[in-house]
């Protein structure tokens, strides 16, 4: 269910995909909630309550990719919290995962609570794989989601340095893949070599390909029953996938290199 400043939307997604004279700032880039939704709702709230506990060092905001760091196993593929112990465990992390949140939902949470009253050094930011999706919103409009993303963290944390990643590869469709790699290399030309202040962009890509190609085995959604096109990194891969950030994410929060010698 998407919401826009309390108006239901979903009816009216078609109307504006065939409309000839586009909105001015597309969906993707309009705050959008899921309230309608039970389990979000509550997760909202339980996220407001958890930022006021403590101190807050880094904060991951995203999808369920992000989400997917609070899974634990059996089986091995989605026991995540072992790589979230060795490399965010001592770094005062808070996860703000939503399982199919686009860029306007996580604009929606972000200006409603989600970042309040805390100080990170670092906020990670992974969202747009589910503009891709159901969505289907095209590479400009999920550019601009993104972008006001960005902007809208780095209002509300201003001290912050911001560590935007690259969406990840999947095999969704051809469409997907080739809307990947244009907002990948778009967010690269806007925000890579230091061209925002504030903001590092990095592009983790090339950890789920092997030969140029798709690696199908760092993904679990083929495992689930029934199978799925790769999407959601394994608990494996997550961890392959932390390791490639590392250095940078360090650097940022000033600290050791969590990766070390040890394989991920």
């Amino acid at each position: 269910m998407l919401r826009r400043r309390g108006l239901l939307l979903v009816g009216a997604l078609p109307l504006l995909a065939a409309a000839p004279a586009r909105a001015k700032t597309p969906l993707a880039a309009v705050p959008i909630d899921r309230l309608g939704l039970p389990w979000w709702r509550e997760r909202h709230r339980e996220k407001l309550a958890e930022i006021k506990r403590g101190r807050v060092d880094l904060v991951f905001l995203g999808d369920s990719i992000t989400q997917n760091w609070e899974k634990t196993g059996p089986p091995a593929w989605q026991d995540f919290r072992p790589a979230w112990l060795r490399f965010y465990g001592d770094r005062a992390a808070v996860n703000l995962g939503f399982s199919g949140d686009a860029t306007s939902h996580l604009l929606w949470r972000i200006e409603h609570g989600e970042i309040d009253g805390i100080a990170p050094k670092v906020a990670v930011i992974l969202i747009g794989a589910n503009n891709l999706g159901r969505l289907h919103w095209p590479t400009a409009d999920d550019v601009l989601g993104i972008e006001a993303v960005v902007a809208e963290t780095r209002r509300r944390l201003p001290r912050a340095k911001i560590l935007l990643l690259g969406i990840l590869p999947s095999e969704r469709s051809d469409w997907a893949t080739q809307t990947t790699l244009d907002v990948n290399r778009a967010l690269a030309a806007r925000y890579g070599n230091g061209a925002v202040a504030g903001v590092t962009f990095l592009d983790v890509g090339g950890v789920f390909m092997r030969g140029g190609v798709l690696d199908r085995s760092m993904f679990y959604d083929p495992l689930l029953h029934p199978p799925e096109p790769p999407l959601h990194p394994t608990a494996e891969a997550q961890a392959h996938m932390a390791a490639a950030m590392e250095p940078t994410l360090a650097r940022l929060m000033g600290d050791r290199n969590h990766a070390g010698t040890q394989q991920p």
